[in-house]
């Protein structure tokens, strides 16, 4: 079952508790440590992109550059780089934005959107934070000539292909698709297989598809998430790290070296995440420095000063 992770302290008195449950493999691929439910399937949300991302190129998706790829992997904030890597996507590929499946959303950048609601605009596709997945996909589609207005339906030659990557990579025996916030098929994974193809990608051969993938997203880590968020911070602060987060709760990451980790929060609970993630990587020895410090004891605010923090609860680590 899963375990209490992480504590929220406030003026000296615990005020709330998140469940959950995270791995960390080894270099070798077994596991160091091993706490909650790691063997059963989740939805890893967001942390499918990278997978997703290895199956088109498989399948005929070539981006014109690392940052276009890291965009096809996204979960960006709706800064404008990140809407010129969509739309310079689309147009290279004769694609329309109308096109696009993904929910019409506002920017999540605080900024984007501002500027976007001043400006008198209205929501649009373009802007939700999957949209350069699904340009991606809907280029894939371009390239094998495959239906671009059925690319959503899990029969979809594209969905099948990605289903079939990720059993590859996970090693996870197939079970029954859910369907994202996006609107495409999730598969569900495991914690310790989720690990295991973050490894995989992170430790594949230059040049490989997978590594690609690690790659494009190490080298431009503001397009694959954005401004100040944590997946750029994690990324910039340790060398090497290759992450990504996803929706209620789950991250999932690898090192150089191909130790990796994945984490699941029980109740979803984004605030718990970055912290839960921090306190793992100083657990197997990765120098952040003050930023890795910070992120494993984030501030809860009183008045607009510290008042308490947001950690991993002392020992859970060493079970």
């Amino acid at each position: 079952m899963s375990i209490e992770l992480v504590e929220v302290v406030r003026s000296g008195f615990r005020e709330c508790v998140h469940r959950g449950s995270f791995v960390v493999l080894r270099p070798d691929g077994e596991v160091d440590i091993e706490v909650g439910r790691v063997h059963t399937p989740i939805f890893p949300r967001s942390c499918n992109k990278p997978m997703q991302a290895v199956a088109m190129l498989r399948n005929g998706f070539v981006p014109s550059d690392a940052a276009e790829l890291a965009i096809a992997s996204a979960s960006h904030t709706g800064e404008q780089t990140h809407l010129a890597l969509v739309r310079g996507l689309l147009a290279r590929n004769g694609l329309r934005e109308d096109q696009l499946q993904c929910p019409a959303d506002l920017p999540t950048n605080e900024f984007a959107r501002a500027a976007v609601l001043t400006n008198g605009a209205r929501s649009k596709r373009v802007y939700m934070n999957c949209s350069g997945k699904h340009a991606a996909m809907l280029a894939t589609c371009v390239a094998n000539d495959w239906p671009t207005e059925s690319y959503l339906q899990p029969g979809h030659p594209l969905q099948q292909a990605v289903v079939d990557t990720i059993a590859e990579l996970t090693g996870e025996p197939e079970t029954e698709l859910g369907i994202d916030g996006c609107g495409l098929p999730i598969v569900p994974v495991s914690l310790v297989n989720l690990a295991r193809a973050f490894a995989a990608l992170v430790t594949a051969a230059p040049g490989s598809h997978e590594r690609a993938v690690a790659d494009a997203i190490r080298a431009h880590p503001a397009v694959a998430s954005g401004t100040d968020e944590d997946d750029l911070t994690l990324m910039s602060a340790v060398q090497g790290l290759f992450c990504k987060a996803g929706a209620d709760g789950v991250h999932a990451g690898a090192l150089p070296d191909g130790t990796a980790f994945a984490l699941k929060l029980d109740d979803g609970g984004e605030r718990a995440r970055v912290p839960m993630t921090a306190a793992i990587l100083g657990r197997i020895g990765v120098d952040g420095g003050d930023v890795l410090t910070d992120l494993a004891a984030r501030p809860v605010l009183g008045g607009g000063a510290r008042v308490g923090t947001i950690r991993a609860i002392p020992g859970v680590l060493d079970l």
